[in-house]
């Protein structure tokens, strides 16, 4: 097959994506909102769980086929590209102000999330241990959402929309449209990233971690820039926040499951995607935790690094 219809069923797997996503969020969204969930709550759970399909499907796809390069980069090369480039934006466009008692225990899994998976994936492939633990802290995720979504709704500080059933009707339509546009660009994704790289001679882990990875981030690239547009920074940080506690802790331990626990990491994962990824996660939310705002300087030095990152692998 040529290079050039690989490149061109890419471009389309990348647009079924991004449309699918852009479907999936909305729908799911509007489900949320109608059941008077609270903003911040609705980017940490629901738009983050749609934002995430597809990683989810693309790791888990590519796992089934063996390239296990692309399932491990893609998860991982997801949360680097959402804290390097998307939240970046969104702090530096933005005036993000946070609730420490908000936001501390999911920072903290988020840094937990990061440090175990490079933790568990030191000796080549992630272990049951670290699944586990990673399953625990995904759990302990979805605990402290309730837990602040009752908090939340006890204040009923948000006005609920009218319920419409012609709508709900569409948006349930939309929600399963979106769902199989991600199921087809998620299989385009994979299938002519992997050719691409045999093509060029790059490995897998760098067209994942680039190419792939950037790719899938592009649904929570869409709803920052909205957000940025409609000034809503809770459903920014949330949504970002969430959806990479969601990449690390459920799209890689359902990888590994689907891999029947071979899910192996190359040096490249060891020696530069996790560690990057890490080092962005340290940048974005220790000082924001301290300090409870996200300052335009993170922003600046979280691009910088990205740029180091990439430079670095791609040399």
């Amino acid at each position: 097959m040529s290079i050039w219809i690989d490149l061109l069923l890419f471009a389309i797997g990348i647009v079924l994506i991004v449309k699918g996503g852009d479907f999936f969020v909305d729908s799911a969204s509007y489900i949320a909102e109608i059941s008077g969930i609270p903003k911040f709550i609705v980017g940490a759970t629901i738009v983050s769980l749609a934002t995430t399909m597809p990683e989810m499907i693309v790791s888990v796809m590519a796992a089934a086929q063996g390239k296990y390069s692309m399932a491990v980069g893609n998860a991982v090369g997801s949360v680097t590209a959402n804290t390097g480039i998307i939240l970046s934006v969104g702090i530096i466009f933005m005036t993000i102000a946070v609730s420490r008692k908000k936001y501390l225990t999911k920072g903290l899994l988020l840094i937990a999330a990061v440090t175990a998976v490079w933790l568990g994936c030191l000796s080549g492939k992630l272990s049951i241990i670290a699944s586990i633990i990673l399953l625990a802290i995904f759990a302990a995720f979805v605990v402290e959402n309730v837990r602040s979504a009752r908090s939340d709704m006890s204040e009923g500080s948000e006005e609920r929309p009218k319920l419409v059933k012609k709508e709900l009707a569409i948006k349930l339509v939309l929600f399963v449209v979106g769902a199989v546009m991600l199921v087809i660009g998620s299989d385009l994704l994979v299938d002519h990233g992997s050719n691409i790289a045999t093509f060029l001679h790059v490995p897998e882990g760098i067209i994942a971690v680039t190419m792939v990875a950037i790719g899938t981030s592009l649904p929570e690239l869409v709803t920052t820039v909205t957000a940025i547009i409609k000034k809503q920074s809770s459903l920014s940080a949330g949504n970002i926040i969430g959806a990479n506690i969601i990449d690390l802790t459920l799209i890689l331990p359902i990888s590994s499951l689907v891999s029947r626990g071979q899910l192996t990491i190359d040096s490249q994962g060891l020696t530069y995607d996790m560690p990057a990824c890490l080092i962005l996660t340290l940048i974005a939310m220790v000082p924001t935790l301290i300090t409870e705002k996200f300052q335009k300087w993170q922003g600046a030095l979280m691009l910088a690094a990205y740029a180091v990152y990439l430079w670095l692998i791609m040399r």
